[in-house]
């Protein structure tokens, strides 16, 4: 799922692209996609668009007369954009034509997930808010704050919406590699000296990948967008070594998910159970690094 990293830069592009311009006209190609139904998705075209925003993982078009286009991507929507002249592209989800090219919305696989909102009124778009805190916006203090408000394991914390904003599955692995602590740690047992080294993490995280990205894209439009990306220190990386102590990185599978971690440097050298495996092999369940090694 496009995380912060990755919706800011979409953001930053569609800025470049769109703002200022009129939506000519909408072609929606599948009914799974659209999950609003006042207004009509009709009304906004030909609305200007004033401005494109973030808002959590959702990508927001700022229409005129207090019409926004709510874009969630979910796991495998992605965006491309064709400029006027060049080749049609895919088809995609849904089509949104610009007098200078047209902005696509492409989902993978067979499971439509990816959602598109029309509504109006700040009001409607405050309710979309799920109220998780920007890391890049506050302090130590209100971090820690937020941190210690519910008892979760590290991972659930920070993927949680309604305590911080923008970060998934792939940045929380690279946060808590960069802090050197257990993706599995309580909040309500960390000290003041692992929250402030966590804060830190995930600021310097979020900013160098949201850097590195920008860069990768200059002025043009992302066209790689992954949760799987080269110079990565844990996440994807099962069984490939640490770049730190060289360990093999290890995974705990969850529903569709997994995460990735050092047991080196993250837990003391210990492994993680992953539930499935465990179970299966009860006894035989490794207990730390050094039994596989």
């Amino acid at each position: 799922m496009p995380e912060l990293p990755d919706i800011a830069v979409y953001v930053e592009a569609l800025t470049r692209s769109v703002v200022g311009q009129p939506i000519e006209r909408i072609l929606l190609r599948s009914a799974f996609l659209l999950r609003s139904v006042e207004p009509p998705l009709s009304d906004a075209e030909g609305r200007i668009v004033r401005e494109v925003r973030r808002l959590g993982k959702r990508i927001v078009l700022d229409l005129d007369d207090g019409f926004y286009l709510v874009i969630h991507l979910m796991i495998a929507g992605r965006l491309k954009w064709i400029a006027r002249g060049a080749k049609a592209g895919p088809a995609g989800l849904a089509r949104f034509q610009f007098p200078n090219g047209v902005l696509v919305l492409t989902e993978a696989g067979t499971r439509r997930r990816a959602s598109l909102l029309c509504i109006r009124g700040r009001q409607a778009l405050r309710a979309l808010d799920r109220g998780g805190l920007e890391v890049l916006s506050i302090d130590l203090a209100a971090f820690a704050a937020r941190l210690r408000s519910e008892s979760h394991t590290l991972k659930r914390a920070l993927t949680d919406p309604r305590l911080f904003s923008g970060i998934g599955n792939a940045y929380s692995d690279e946060a808590l590699h960069a802090a050197r602590l257990s993706p599995l740690m309580l909040t309500g047992r960390l000290s003041d000296d692992e929250i402030a080294r966590l804060y830190q993490a995930c600021r310097e995280t979020l900013t160098a990948w949201t850097e590195r990205l920008r860069h990768e894209t200059g002025t043009g439009f992302p066209g790689k967008v992954t949760a799987f990306r080269e110079g990565m220190a844990v996440h994807g990386r099962f069984k490939l070594p640490c770049p730190v102590c060289r360990s093999p990185v290890q995974r705990i599978r969850y529903a569709e998910n997994e995460t990735n971690y050092c047991a080196r440097c993250q837990t003391g050298g210990r492994l993680l159970a992953d539930r499935a495996l465990s179970r299966l092999l009860k006894g035989d369940w490794p207990r730390s690094l050094d039994e596989i090694e």
